[in-house]
């Protein structure tokens, strides 16, 4: 006899081979913190792993009268497939970095034009940023430079998320305004 977290994913898996769409969801409920986790430390990528996690149901789906249990539990099934999945997705990305290493794009070529109005531009928003309060210009750079989430700024610095975002906001506008400015002279 099944333990009974055995035998209610033997019924799970059941119920989606007939095409119940609310028993994917009960398993995906389930499971999807110990698959989720398992492909995220193969791929080290959040939202990778979220793509790869949200493929496994769908083949749980599609596959689900190809379970046999005389072979396993669901969960050793699911595992296999969430394992394979990001694996596979692994090596595709592998083999697209290799490509684009290998063959980069040609840069264009810097004319003694595009150079200046580069320098220019960099020097405009130089400029425009160290108009700002270091409250919002912390944040900017932070967010724009290391790609902080808002999230991550709010921890780091110990601020509400709201006044972190307002920061943001406040000093985007204020940037662009600045900005356009400079481009209309």
């Amino acid at each position: 006899m099944l333990p009974t977290s055995d035998a209610v994913d033997v019924d799970l898996i059941e119920r989606i081979a007939r095409r119940d769409a609310s028993a994917v969801a009960e398993l995906y409920d389930e499971h999807n913190g110990l698959l989720y986790g398992l492909i995220l430390r193969v791929l080290k990528d959040r939202a990778e792993a979220a793509e790869v996690l949200q493929e496994v149901f769908v083949s749980v789906w599609t596959r689900a009268e190809s379970y046999n249990r005389t072979l396993g539990t669901v969960v050793g099934w699911l595992v296999r497939i969430a394992r394979n999945r990001a694996i596979d997705r692994l090596r595709a990305r592998t083999i697209r970095n290799r490509a684009l290493e290998q063959y980069p794009l040609p840069a264009a070529p810097e004319t003694p034009e595009t150079g200046a109005v580069r320098s220019e531009r960099c020097r405009a928003v130089m400029q425009a940023l160290g108009t700002l309060p270091a409250e919002q210009r912390m944040l900017i750079e932070e967010a724009y430079f290391r790609g902080l989430s808002h999230g991550e700024l709010a921890r780091r610095f110990g601020l509400p998320l709201g006044t972190v975002k307002t920061r943001l906001r406040t000093a985007m506008t204020s940037l662009r305004h600045q900005l356009r400015e400079v481009a209309a002279r």
